[in-house]
């Protein structure tokens, strides 16, 4: 079974109703490479957040999502969604060891990894743990992701 759909425990607050981007959309959005606002977010319908949330993450729906962002969101007053370089290399792309990003945020927050945890975590743990970790982010989750991951010391 795939993780493009899985909402983790730690975004409860506010995947319920889905009035913020779950990280499995927002890991969506990095691979096609769109910068989708909040703004646009809050103009789908809970239908259309859904189907979002639904996607699948192979090449041909990530291209068709892609697509269908463009057309969705041109028309809309916040205008059309912005464009970044597609993910590819990203630090939660590589199994191998953690981003510094992430070690210093657990060390400004007294907290460690364990040795090796980095690589037994599937892709959208990698990218959780990566966007809670960057800089000018509360971090308010990062500790309660890390729990729920297992990687609490």
């Amino acid at each position: 079974m795939g993780r493009h759909d899985h909402c983790f425990g730690f975004e409860a607050d506010f995947v319920g109703d889905l009035r913020c981007i779950p990280m499995a959309v927002r890991r969506k959005l990095d691979l096609v490479g769109v910068k989708l606002k909040l703004s646009h977010w809050g103009d789908f319908s809970d239908q259309e957040r859904q189907r979002l949330l639904a996607w699948l993450d192979d090449p041909g729906a990530l291209a068709e999502l892609d697509h269908w962002l463009g057309q969705r969101t041109a028309g809309t007053a916040t205008g059309a969604a912005g464009r970044l370089e597609p993910a590819c290399g990203a630090p939660w792309q590589q199994g191998d060891a953690p981003p510094e990003v992430l070690l210093a945020s657990c060390q400004q927050l007294g907290l460690s990894l364990p040795a090796n945890a980095w690589g037994g975590l599937d892709e959208l743990q990698r990218f959780a743990l990566v966007k809670l970790s960057h800089p000018g982010h509360e971090h308010r989750n990062l500790p309660r992701a890390l729990a729920e991951f297992g990687l609490l010391v």
